[in-house]
Order: structure tokens, then sequence, then C-alpha cells
């Protein structure tokens, strides 16, 4: 089977270590250890100090270069710009960092949503941000992809990503319906909160839950819709002093509309 078929037939890719992309995350690495180490980003330490989120983090520029480092290159780039036809610049990268011990209850987080984040992952689809005193999901930013570059080595039980293979053949559906009419311009103000909640549910009762750990070297590419979490830590779990530590590409569409129509 063709990548591209394997991609859209399950919603994820793991790409093998790669020379180009071993040399960008070496390079990487001790910048995304400083960010998370910097008190400027102490607000995005969660889940009892055992989750540095590290939104937009990383000081990358668009090629995914880093001061004097390398660009971000590779087959996953290759196949992100061919076979999905997307040559989107990349923005800031995430650095999501992982401890051991997480999941950890926190006051940010009421104990129905420790329960699901600790039993199902916290699966969700990015882009859709919980709102108000009453969580409502909305639409507010249409990644293309999501591509995670591991920069650390630790052992396969330690925090991995989990992924719903094909649940994104169950998302894109419900979205299209819940949009249908509504001109793209108008899907943020579009509470999406049940069909969501529903549709997911469907996939954890239809999909398999599939760990994909990785070392440096190593890439994997999500489907924008494809339902996704992090595994709790391992109680065997081992790594380096600076944690399960993954720098993720979520770059968004220019044209809104693609988030539904492109492939």
């Amino acid at each position: 089977m063709r990548l591209l078929d394997t991609f859209l037939a399950d919603g994820f890719l793991r790409f093998p270590a790669d020379a180009a992309v071993a040399a960008w995350a070496r390079h990487a690495r001790p910048v995304a250890a400083a960010a998370a180490r910097d008190p400027a980003h102490a607000a995005w330490l969660r889940c009892g100090g055992t989750w540095f989120v590290g939104v937009d983090a990383l000081p990358n520029d668009a090629d995914g270069r880093l001061a004097d480092g390398p660009p971000l290159a590779g087959a996953a780039r290759d196949f992100i710009a061919g076979a999905l036809d997307l040559r989107l610049p990349l923005h800031r990268a995430q650095v999501s960092v992982c401890y051991p011990g997480y999941p950890q209850p926190s006051p940010e987080e009421s104990p129905a949503a420790f329960d699901f984040r600790r039993n199902r992952d916290a699966a969700h689809v990015d882009g859709l941000h919980a709102e108000g005193a009453d969580r409502r999901r909305h639409l507010k930013e249409p990644h293309a992809f999501i591509l995670g570059i591991a920069l650390t080595e630790q052992s396969a039980d330690a925090a991995p990503l989990s992924v719903w293979q094909g649940s994104h053949r169950l998302m894109t559906p419900m979205f299209a319906a819940a949009f249908a009419g509504r001109k793209p311009e108008t899907w943020a103000g579009i509470d999406v909160t049940a069909p969501y909640q529903a549709a997911r549910r469907d996939a954890f009762a239809r999909c398999p839950r599939v760990l994909l750990p990785t070392s440096p070297g190593e890439a994997v590419l999500l489907h924008r819709h494809v339902l996704h979490g992090v595994a709790p830590w391992g109680p065997s779990a081992t790594a380096g002093p600076e944690g399960r530590m993954i720098a993720y590409f979520r770059p968004e569409f220019a044209r809104l509309g693609d988030w539904l129509d492109h492939p």
C-alpha cells in the first residue's frame, strides 16, 4: 500500500530514523530543554508539574531552523510537500515534555477532566478550543497536519503519543455535517460540542488505540482530524532528566475551507 493510502486510512504515519531529522533534533534538543526550564514559560507547566505544554516555545524560523542549525528536512517533510501537496511555512513549534508520574491532579482541571486524561489520554482533535464555564468546543485553529519530532531517548512506556486508528474517518464527516451550509469564516462561532463528543465516543468503541513511542531521528505525522492524546507515564518507564520531549509542528491553513476539503 502506498504511504498516502496508509496515511488516509489510518490517520497517521511513522517515519523511521532519518539522518536529516536526527541532525535537526540534535540541534533542537538543548534549545527545547532551555525553553522548558525558562521561568518565562512557567505557566505552561501543568498536571501537577508533570507536563510542560510549551506552545510556541521553540524559536525556529519558517523552515524549522534554529539559530545556525539546519532546516527541518527529511522523509516526513518530503511526504507532506509531495503526497499531501502542503508547503506551509512552519510556526514556532510546541515543546511537549512529560515527566515521571504524568498525569497528576491540578487546580486547572476538574476531577472529571483529570479522570478523562488518566483513563482516555485526554483524547482530542487539535484546534478545537473548550471555551467558557461549560467548556463548549469551537474550531479556533485550522491546523493542516501535526508533525511530531522526538528530541529525547526514553522507554516506550514514558507517556507516548496515542492515536485512535482511523478515527479521522468518523470525525471528518461529523465536522462536515456540523458546518454544512455555513461559510468557513463563521465556523469558529459554531458550537460542535455535542456532535464532537458523540463522534469521540464512537471512535473509542470502534477504533483501536495505538501507541506511538518515538526516538530522535524518527517522526510521526497525524491527520488533522485524528483523535489522539498522551498515554500515562508507565510505572516502570525511564527517561533522562529532561523527561520525554517532543517538538510538534501544527501549521494552519491560509484558506479555512481547506480544513475540511483537503485530503
